[in-house]
């Protein structure tokens, strides 16, 4: 890969797991596409020959895909939110 694709696709992937970070609290699914955010970041870290930017990049993209699992099992509804509504009674 030569020099100028190497930064574009590292400016590319750094923004694009920025982003992607700044709307976590929007959605669940914003904290996935950090995740791959971060794994993008750290094959540029690799292909650049930073390799220690690239597995601090890839441990931060396992924590994102576990705080996304995390999120889906305590992000899901238990049931109709009425004021005021009482069940089993």
């Amino acid at each position: 890969m030569s020099g100028l694709a190497l930064t574009l696709y590292g400016v590319t992937a750094l923004t694009f797991m920025m982003v992607m970070y700044a709307l976590e609290r929007r959605h669940p699914r914003f904290i996935l596409c950090f995740g791959v955010g971060c794994m993008l970041a750290s094959s540029y870290g690799f292909l650049s020959g930073a390799w220690p930017f690239g597995v601090v990049e890839a441990i931060w993209s396992v924590i994102a895909l576990r705080r996304f699992w995390s999120s889906r099992h305590t992000a899901e509804p238990a049931g109709p939110a009425v004021p005021g509504s009482h069940t089993g009674r």
